[in-house]
């Protein structure tokens, strides 16, 4: 049996070991199959671990095969990054996928999932944000946290397209907007956080991790917005940015000076941290709407175990996606991806991407 994990690893921290010895507790000869989000995130972040390090780690810690979820869906809305990963893991033959959740109750989760697929509530078109219409319009009390999104999102993607999938969760043990606790096992944006502010996170993460870490660099990342933004005369191509923001990105655009004035000058009840994040991050890489008619058609995988090799080997002929893609365009984002990437992390991505070649790992 194949069990599926959907990760971004932003870093990879003690919550992630934790994550795969649970589920190698309850499943220790199963095959355990990641699909990675890469270089640019679901809600528009830059990855601090790159690609190659992140499938590294991955394995060295217990994953068997690691396959990609290409940028151009990894850094779409949950919805979209969830259907696609889910369509990579079906494709694999996986039985079942294990998710951290905030309530771990798979009941309620697909309850919550079903209601969306039936139609049965409308969407609440108001001011406020994703987490709070959906909140309002299911007729909850407290606002769906971010993972719980994102699990009713796999399972709407099971649910939909009738896969044969299984769901578990296990409980996330942290909140994920706390910035400030110390336990041993915090979430990623605390870790983020922390080392922003130059504190020592060698508690949080393996000491594999600490060598790669890296933040972005902020600045560049502006400039280089900047001149995008006001040199591009059909801003409105671009995914993410709704009619009516052209005029609005033009006009702060000029007005600020770093990513984080421009975000809070966009930032409203209807235009989330997050979404504009995402739009920022669609601008910088030139994904267009267009884009989002291409289909997934393929599986890359990034590395495998001798565990892995083998599976891939057993299953190669019954898989449902090939390993090589027809679309060029969504190659074409991939290495657009890590060239802009090695620009304001200072890496060397593009290589990694050119040589088009899994690392392999044994584990003894």
């Amino acid at each position: 049996m194949a069990i599926g994990i959907i990760c971004e690893y932003n870093p990879f921290h003690n919550g992630h070991i934790y994550h795969i010895k649970e589920i190698r507790k309850k499943y220790p000869l199963d095959t355990l199959i990641l699909c990675l989000n890469g270089y640019f995130l679901e809600r528009g972040e830059i990855s601090i671990l790159t690609k190659e390090e992140k499938t590294n780690i991955a394995l060295l810690y217990g994953v068997d095969i690691v396959v990609e979820l290409p940028t151009l869906y990894g850094c779409q809305s949950a919805d979209i990054f969830a259907s696609n990963s889910i369509q990579i893991l079906h494709s694999l033959h996986v039985s079942k996928i294990i998710f951290g959740s905030e309530s771990c109750n798979i009941e309620y989760l697909t309850k919550l999932a079903q209601k969306q697929l039936n139609n049965e509530f409308t969407l609440i078109q108001n001011h406020e944000s994703y987490p709070k219409r959906l909140a309002l319009s299911l007729e909850e009390t407290n606002i769906i946290p971010p993972n719980d999104i994102l699990a009713i999102s796999y399972i709407k993607a099971i649910l939909k397209n009738n896969y044969p999938i299984k769901v578990e969760c296990i409980l996330r043990t942290s909140e994920y907007h706390d910035t400030t606790s110390n336990d041993s096992i915090i979430s990623a944006k605390n870790i983020r956080e922390k080392l922003k502010r130059n504190e020592n996170i060698k508690k949080f993460v393996p000491k594999e991790v600490l060598p790669y870490l890296k933040l972005p660099n902020e600045t560049l990342l502006f400039q280089i917005l900047k001149v995008k933004i006001i040199s591009e005369k059909h801003l409105e191509k671009f995914l993410d940015v709704t009619e009516g923001l052209e005029f609005k990105l033009k006009k702060c655009i000029r007005e600020v000076n770093s990513l984080e004035e421009l975000i809070a000058s966009l930032k409203s009840k209807r235009y989330t941290y997050n979404r504009i994040q995402r739009m920022l991050i669609h601008i910088y890489l030139g994904i267009e709407k267009e884009d989002t008619k291409i289909p997934l058609d393929f599986i890359h995988v990034l590395g495998f175990s001798e565990t892995g090799k083998n599976y891939l080997n057993q299953h190669k002929k019954t898989f449902l996606l090939p390993f090589t893609s027809k679309q060029s365009k969504i190659k074409e984002i991939e290495l657009n991806a890590s060239l802009l990437y090695d620009v304001i992390m200072n890496t060397h991505t593009y290589e990694f991407e050119k040589k088009n070649k899994p690392l392999i790992i044994k584990r003894f």
